[in-house]
């Protein structure tokens, strides 16, 4: 399946035969959206995301949260966005040809979450995610979910809904305003 396109989300046949929509499919796996951000491996779980879509123009606007880069016109929807480069407090960079905005489901508002990259979607079973990160979080830190384990990586399970939490009512709100 191809990251790119309008939806992100395909039903395999075992989701269809449970009715599960959660990301995990049998045999107790999580379905994971894979992302790149300032160098590292991040996963979300494929549930949350809507469309996975190229960069365009964003529309700054004023007085919203500082991560919030501004909106796009998707489909005649205003749809808000967040450079999640500076939510999580990352140096800026010059977007290559590569970045990407996930359309995410936030509290049942789209979101949508710049990333420098979307690598692939991947199944994760969950005896390789160490759900326990206190050793590498902050209080600041809760919405890393877990982290797993990958042949020679790790990959950075996140909760888009815990990072961007409080904001997620202010961010819809800057796009309704708009």
């Amino acid at each position: 399946m191809s990251v790119e396109g309008n939806r992100a989300h395909p039903r395999g046949s075992a989701e269809r035969a449970s009715g599960r929509n959660d990301g995990r499919v049998a045999g107790e796996e999580r379905q994971l959206v894979v992302f790149e951000l300032n160098g590292e491996t991040y996963g979300v779980e494929i549930h949350t995301v809507r469309e996975i879509i190229r960069m365009q123009k964003v529309t700054f606007v004023p007085d919203a949260p500082d991560c919030v880069e501004g909106v796009i016109n998707l489909r005649g929807r205003v749809i808000p966005v967040v450079d999640l480069r500076k939510r999580f407090r990352m140096p800026e960079v010059e977007r290559g040809a590569d970045v990407r905005i996930l359309v995410v489901d936030i509290e049942g508002e789209d979101i949508g979450v710049i990333v420098d990259a979307v690598t692939e979607v991947k199944r994760v079973p969950e005896a390789d995610i160490q759900a326990d990160t206190s050793i590498a979080t902050t209080e600041d830190s809760y919405y890393i979910e877990g982290i797993a384990r990958l042949e020679e990586d790790l990959l950075i399970l996140l909760s888009l809904p815990r990072a961007l939490g409080n904001q997620a009512i202010a961010i819809a709100e800057t796009a309704q305003a708009a």
